[in-house]
């Protein structure tokens, strides 16, 4: 039998065989598809192959999209079923898989390829989605040290290879600290913890083989002990916990000070190569936002018109906790329980009390018939190899032809790394060798898992997380285009990924909508007007607090990469901006910047302002349905054609105003948050 045979990662033309790939699997198959690569690559740069588009596409574009998608595949399992033997294969190969497309993004002989394809006279009859790709190619050169020489070149290879060791020690650190921790509270203790919640640290404590209930760092058992738990020094206990993962106050060698020193100096020195002042300015190239000025202005002007509110907010909260609670000193780990508190007081209902009517086979079933409504598909189970028995798998059609297919992990587990996304499998893609490859998404959350005889409850913020993950899957699956490097979010600027994403969020707020998504897990009744309408009413409860904390962040990324003394001061930075934009005093010992994983191992370095820039976008483009309905078909197609079907074949801001006649207005978010 061949190699491929044995190895499901060098498997072709189907899904991966996610039940089938072991750790001994990765390093035979990584070694096998890099040699390909690099032998398409050097034949692409040889005089065989003629610089022209498709030539160049058919000999490199499939073999890296080979190596990408098994690769993709290893990376994908490190994330969600860590194990120590897939970690030690995943961290074996990554400086081969990194050294790799270092190596591919600096070939000088590739780069004048495409300088060649970019300036024949052909290129003027290349589609509009070519062209966008072909250019941002030539860009992604550029910033990839293609125009480096000599010892430049060799050092910025350097950097790329330790940066993506640095990314990975941070990710599993962080992971590691969050799974270490495990606290047995008592029944006292476990004093006003929904039954849900307590029933379920308490069968994990009986697995376990300890007694009482077991609370993790895992988000859907620490929130809930932090917003309900009677008992403040569980709290204390807890939140400390939480807040020090990964820090200098817990075991060295999950300690992530010394990871965030050395990341933010190499990606300081990558921008001193390729000439810029920072890493900031590095990172918005490709961006719709033009300069880090320009976000901090952003930033600045949108804390200056929360800040008010964010005031009004708390000073309510400290009313309140000092008069109803006894709590006259109001601690960072008393705010989520006071917050819940104050919500049932000002709008007679609790989280706990809404979270009933959301049962997880409702909500999935409500979300795909909107999503069929809206975007005129057809979504249906459909079989696949799997990691873990809780994963599903399904698939989009439009007029009985296949669009996408997708995979949604919803629980947390150990070994999972926590919070949620959405990835491709592979993109759509008008294959080199022939055939249209359509495009397949996982779809990762991190909500409760359910108990025996009963589905899984999710909160309200619970199912705007789905919507959310949903909207960049849809990004993903309902693109048109055709072109590998643009197609679904291959190609849109990294500040507008979150346009679609966000605007699905505003379905959760919808009578019509919430009527499709409900149904109490005892009577099947669904969400009752009076306690929507309480949900309305408290919808933009503490709307300016949330809104100063997102800046916060924000501003602390942006600082980081854009100030050259910021590595070495990283605390200093987060004090001065908490000091600037918080209301919200923090605790000494809170750590969060070591645990911030969309900035230090998710791609979000210098962009994480991008999700306060793109609800501008959302909350814009949301008005549009506003003026027809939530559900209106119409509306619905023109956002499906003018944003999701055209990818990233055309900038961001064009396809904003293809949809809505203009470009975008703060407006519509101030509104939408109650601060207008």
């Amino acid at each position: 039998m061949t190699e491929a045979a044995h190895n499901p990662l060098l498997q072709t033309g189907g899904l991966p065989a996610f039940d089938a790939i072991q750790p001994q699997h990765v390093g035979p198959a990584v070694d096998r598809l890099l040699a390909d690569a690099s032998a398409a690559l050097e034949r692409a740069v040889s005089d065989e192959v003629p610089a022209n588009y498709e030539a160049m596409s058919a000999v490199l574009d499939v073999a890296t999209e080979r190596l990408g998608t098994a690769w993709g595949a290893v990376s994908h399992l490190n994330h969600v079923m860590d194990t120590p033997a897939l970690r030690a294969a995943y961290t074996e190969n990554l400086p081969k898989i990194s050294e790799f497309y270092t190596r591919l993004g600096a070939d000088e002989r590739l780069y004048a390829k495409y300088k060649a394809i970019a300036h024949a006279p052909e290129a003027a009859n290349l589609s509009a989605p070519r062209r966008k790709a072909l250019a941002n190619s030539m860009r992604d050169f550029v910033l990839s040290g293609a125009e480096l020489q000599g010892e430049a070149k060799a050092r910025f290879a350097k950097i790329q290879e330790r940066l993506s060791e640095l990314s990975q020690q941070y990710r599993e650190h962080v992971l590691d600290a969050t799974d270490a921790f495990s606290y047995y509270a008592t029944d006292a203790e476990m004093d006003g913890v929904p039954a849900d919640v307590r029933e379920a640290a308490r069968a994990a404590a009986t697995a376990d083989g300890q007694e009482g209930h077991k609370i993790t760092l895992q988000f859907p058992s620490y929130f809930p002990v932090m917003q309900y738990a009677t008992d403040r020094a569980l709290r204390e206990k807890i939140y400390t916990a939480y807040v020090t993962r990964a820090s200098e106050l817990g075991p060295p060698e999950r300690d992530n000070t010394a990871v965030m020193t050395e990341l933010l100096q190499l990606r300081q020195e990558e921008a001193k190569l390729l000439g810029y002042g920072s890493y900031a300015d590095v990172s918005l190239v490709p961006k719709m936002a033009e300069s880090p000025d320009q976000v901090r202005s952003f930033l600045a002007d949108l804390a200056r018109r929360a800040r008010p509110y964010a005031e009004r907010d708390l000073a309510e909260l400290r009313e309140f906790a000092a008069a109803e609670l006894g709590l006259a000193d109001l601690k960072p780990w008393d705010t989520a329980f006071a917050s819940e508190r104050l919500k049932q007081a000002r709008y007679a209902f609790s989280d706990n009390e809404v979270k009933q009517y959301f049962t997880e086979p409702k909500v999935l079933e409500g979300l795909f018939r909107i999503v069929e409504t809206v975007f005129e598909v057809k979504i249906s189970p459909d079989t696949a190899p799997v990691w873990h028995p809780s994963v599903r798998f399904f698939k989009v059609e439009r007029d009985g032809a296949l669009l996408a297919q997708f995979y949604l992990d919803p629980y947390a587990r150990q070994g999972k790394q926590g919070g949620a996304w959405m990835d491709d499998v592979r993109v759509r893609w008008a294959r080199p060798e022939g055939g249209l490859q359509t495009p397949v998404a996982h779809l990762v959350c991190n909500f409760p898992s359910p108990q025996p005889g009963k589905p899984a409850l999710l909160t309200h913020d619970d199912v705007i997380t789905l919507f959310h993950e949903f909207g960049h899957g849809l990004h993903l699956m309902l693109t048109q285009v055709a072109d590998i490097g643009v197609s679904g979010l291959s190609g849109v600027e990294w500040d507008a990924v979150e346009l679609p994403s966000q605007f699905m969020e505003n379905f959760t707020w919808e009578w019509e909508v919430l009527q499709q998504l409900t149904a109490h897990v005892d009577s099947g009744e669904p969400l009752p007007r009076a306690l929507f309408d309480k949900m309305i009413a408290a919808k933009n409860f503490q709307s300016g607090m949330a809104t100063l904390r997102q800046i916060e962040f924000a501003l602390f990324d942006m600082r980081l990469h854009h100030e050259p003394a910021a590595a070495q001061q990283i605390q200093q930075v987060l004090n001065e901006v908490r000091r600037e934009v918080a209301v919200l005093e923090a605790t000494p010992f809170n750590r969060s910047q070591h645990t911030f994983s969309h900035i230090f191992a998710g791609g979000y370095a210098a962009g994480y302002y991008s999700y306060k820039w793109a609800e501008v976008l959302s909350a814009d483009a949301w008005s549009a349905f506003e003026e027809t309905g939530p559900l209106n078909v119409e509306t619905g197609r023109r956002l499906r054609r003018e944003v999701l079907e055209v990818g990233g074949s055309r900038p961001a801001m064009d396809s904003f105003k293809a949809f809505r006649g203009r470009e975008p207005s703060i407006d519509a978010l101030m509104r939408h948050q109650g601060m207008a």
